[in-house]
């Protein structure tokens, strides 16, 4: 009943981004602000973002819910090949569009990513100071980190499968040729983008039940090659509004102590931390984190009207522990 509900409270809406177009859902909020959403890398925009914005936007937030170019139902190609700075670009034209949507104030705009998204998510707020808010989850700030995590928890003949069918799928690309393929996860040993142990949680978490059939789960091998050098992180300086960190303690899959320093080095960053693993607010923690990223919501995007919730019951304080 609630999925069914939400489906009837958003519109399909597409907006353009350099030579190809996004598709996105937009729900219409009541109170003038908007969180611009997407998923993590090669997630699509139904199972990363269904479960949080349909909470926004019954808190009274519009949502701009959108897919990558290559990815989804947006244009673009060749087809599930994930270019970071192509993504960056996505995420500037995503708020450019959010600000001319009906009932939404581009002064209360706000961002929302997890995983490597996450990371766009830091360097789309540094880049665009006309940003209210920004929100991070179990974000991926360190390419070189990330990239011990996973080796951590990965055979060395698969890393170099993978690393060689990524620079054949590459090549392949200059000729035209269609991308390779490889499982966006899988268990240590094949060759897939990630294999620690709580990425085994990703269907249980943003697919329950197949949920999302239509989801490619694999991307482009060649996609591996930029992000191990990418390191958002060190824009968090240059972000000047607000900036939520959700960090997950157990988490397996990006760098946690990275996110942590991220945190105190933005000039108004705040931190909670949560119990569990890579996909914990997605699962047991997702009251936690939900409760946590709508206070925040309330307090930089509204303000002194944030006094009480939509259903005008006090506003409560999530339960998660500060940064040590």
């Amino acid at each position: 009943m609630q999925r069914s509900m939400q489906r009837k409270q958003r519109e399909a809406v597409r907006f353009a981004s350099g030579d190809a177009d996004c598709a996105a859902w937009f729900y219409p909020g009541r109170n003038g602000a908007c969180v611009i959403m997407t998923g993590g890398f090669g997630v699509t925009k139904e199972p990363g973002t269904d479960l949080f914005a349909g909470r926004f936007h019954d808190a009274g937030f519009g949502v701009l819910a959108f897919d990558y170019r290559n990815f989804g139902e947006s244009g673009g190609g060749p087809r599930q090949v994930a270019r970071i700075s192509e993504q960056l670009a996505d995420w500037s034209a995503a708020i450019e569009f959010a600000g001319t949507l009906p009932g939404v104030d581009r002064d209360r705009i706000a961002l929302w990513a997890f995983s490597i998204s996450s990371g766009h998510v830091l360097r789309a707020a540094a880049r665009h100071p006309e940003v209210a808010g920004a929100i991070a989850q179990m974000p991926y700030v360190d390419g070189p980190a990330g990239f011990r995590v996973a080796r951590r928890h990965q055979t060395a003949s698969a890393m170099a499968r993978l690393f060689g069918r990524a620079l054949l799928d590459a090549a392949g690309g200059l000729f035209g040729r269609p991308p390779r393929l490889v499982p966006l996860s899988g268990p240590p040993g094949t060759v897939a983008l990630l294999t620690t142990p709580d990425t085994q949680d990703g269907d249980r978490a943003l697919n329950p039940g197949n949920r999302y059939p239509e989801w490619q789960q694999a991307a482009a091998a060649r996609s591996v090659l930029g992000a191990g050098s990418y390191r958002p992180g060190r824009d968090a300086p240059k972000v000047r509004c607000p900036l939520l960190m959700v960090v997950c303690d157990q988490d397996q899959s990006v760098p946690v102590e990275a996110a942590v320093r991220v945190a105190q080095q933005a000039p108004r960053g705040e931190l909670v931390r949560l119990p569990g693993g890579h996909y914990a607010p997605f699962l047991e923690a997702h009251d936690q984190a939900v409760d946590a990223e709508l206070a925040f919501l309330r307090r930089h995007l509204l303000g002194a009207e944030a006094t009480t919730s939509a259903d005008n019951q006090p506003l409560t304080e999530p339960d998660a522990r500060p940064a040590t």
